[in-house]
């Protein structure tokens, strides 16, 4: 039985996150995100013109699903997500990080590029309902303590990525912790984290 138009455009931008994700925008052609939808390439094209659309269309889609997640949360319970989150994430084999990240950085020297300014307002956004949030939770300057958590993030990530340690996670989120609701450091155990 054919798939719907509706079931298709949701296939592709799965099959295309899931190949974006793993080996990167360049080293994806489209031959290779069609065979992983289960499209044809005439299909996929019709869909999305080029490969920069389809980029452009799975961080959107992305970021609709992140940020509705993210707003459901309350400040504590964001923060013990955001990095108990990141800590079973990054446990997984072959995990590559932000997708948006990663492929900001893999097209840094394209300033234009549809899909880094998808990545900028993903950012942005997520970066102001944070300090919403803490607004919200009497935080004191909550601009500057979201962009603070949000470095604590990012940099744990790539400090994952490059030592293959997950224990960045529960130093980023002590000091998370220590900076947004003056907990004391070692108060958020390795096992807390991980789930144990």
């Amino acid at each position: 039985m054919p798939r719907s138009s509706d079931q298709t455009r949701p296939a592709i931008l799965q099959a295309a996150y899931k190949l974006f994700r793993r080996r990167g925008f360049f080293r994806v052609g489209m031959d290779e995100i069609a065979v992983a939808a289960g499209v044809t390439k005439k299909t996929l094209y019709y869909h999305f013109d080029s490969k920069d659309a389809l980029l452009t269309a799975v961080l959107a889609s992305q970021h609709e699903r992140a940020f509705a997640e993210f707003q459901t949360y309350g400040i504590e319970q964001l923060i013990d997500k955001l990095f108990k989150g990141l800590a079973t994430w990054s446990a997984k084999p072959r995990w590559a990080g932000s997708g948006f990240t990663r492929l900001a950085i893999e097209l840094a020297d394209l300033n234009g590029h549809p899909a880094r300014s998808m990545a900028r307002k993903h950012k942005a956004l997520m970066e102001r309902q944070l300090a919403s949030l803490l607004a919200e939770a009497k935080v004191p300057s909550p601009g500057e303590r979201a962009r603070e958590l949000f470095l604590l993030v990012e940099g744990a990530m790539v400090m994952i990525l490059v030592h293959g340690d997950r224990d960045y996670c529960t130093a980023a989120a002590e000091a998370a912790k220590r900076l947004v609701m003056g907990q004391p450091a070692g108060s958020l155990a390795i096992g807390e984290i991980d789930g144990a």
